[in-house]
């Protein structure tokens, strides 16, 4: 058994099954990648792969089980070398993030600015997902960090720490109703076609569970993963958007941003790493950027700590910021 076939199998699954993905990926000929899968196979008594004809179609039961342990392996040897790394080199290397567009357009650029100026030899690697996305990458060891507001409570190997509260606004287009409306209510929103969030995206279960629990259904009439998406149908008057109040600047001057911070619940970001990484250097100094409450000794007590409560307890004295 070999460490390359061990990758082999975890790319092409990885891939869809698509070998020929999984080459291109490895920068390798897809007959070797299927002779090496093969010859594993072979070694160990199992198919790994269901095949028709030249085709995988699917990953056996046995090929289920043999992945998992293949991932832990595989991410085993990451963690030697970001060993071997932080000693021999502690200013360079790489950082994988996945995060939500409204993460990454308007929480983490100052960030990564001030990041990359003092680690200029870190490669920096941003993928965009749903929340849901985002946590199984963190999970999987895809990437190094998930930054989201949603789902990562889902995965109980990722250590979740608190970085910051943020509220929500509602943005008309200048001369609207809700424009003169001096303090806003569930029910002046209610009136109007909404357009907001899809489900499951940047705090998105706050906003419905306001609704619900003043016995309102709000008409939603169009939802985006992006926010200025959904500022761009706001401005085609399709209906009020609510947002995360980060979300609108100054270039929205043909907008109104209305307080809502006290209809809805706030939502808390928060930044996820897998249980058992190897954190190095400039990666702790990337939390302390985000959020500068997160120092090293407070990670290191969340990574040594048994459960989430225990987590909470260690930054239950913390005043997170507002954004």
């Amino acid at each position: 058994m070999k460490l390359q076939q061990l990758r082999y199998i975890w790319e092409v699954a990885r891939h869809d099954l698509n070998v020929s993905a999984t080459a291109q990926s490895l920068f390798t000929s897809q007959p070797g990648i299927s002779k090496q899968i093969r010859l594993l196979e072979d070694e160990l008594g199992v198919e790994i792969f269901s095949r028709s004809g030249k085709h995988l179609t699917r990953v056996t039961p046995a090929g289920e089980a043999i992945l998992r342990i293949a991932g832990e392996i595989l991410r085993k040897v990451d963690a030697i070398k970001q060993v071997s790394q932080e000693f021999s080199d502690d200013r360079r290397g790489s950082l994988s993030i996945a995060t939500t567009h409204t993460q990454a357009r308007y929480a983490l650029p100052a960030v990564v600015e001030s990041f990359m100026r003092h680690y200029p030899d870190v490669s920096l690697h941003m993928q965009q997902g749903t929340p849901m996305q985002i946590a199984e990458m963190a999970a999987d060891g895809t990437v190094d960090f998930a930054i989201a507001t949603e789902a990562l409570e889902l995965f109980g190997n990722l250590v979740m720490l608190p970085c910051y509260h943020w509220n929500r606004c509602v943005v008309v287009p200048r001369g609207h109703p809700l424009a003169q409306v001096s303090k806003l209510t569930l029910e002046d929103i209610a009136r109007h076609p909404i357009v907001t969030y899809v489900f499951g995206f940047t705090g998105r279960s706050k906003l419905d569970d306001a609704f619900t629990r003043r016995g309102l259904t709000p008409r939603v009439v169009f939802t985006a993963a992006d926010a200025d998406v959904i500022k761009t149908y706001v401005r085609l008057g399709l209906g009020v958007g609510i947002v995360a109040h980060m979300a609108v600047s100054a270039d929205d001057k043909d907008l109104v941003a209305l307080d809502a911070s006290h209809l809805f619940e706030a939502s808390t970001t928060r930044i996820g790493f897998r249980k058992g990484t190897f954190l190095r250097g400039f990666m702790y100094e990337f939390m302390r950027e985000f959020a500068p409450h997160l120092t090293r000794e407070r990670i290191d007590a969340a990574v040594h700590a048994h459960s989430r409560q225990e987590i909470d307890e260690l930054f239950r004295d913390v005043t997170l910021p507002v954004r």
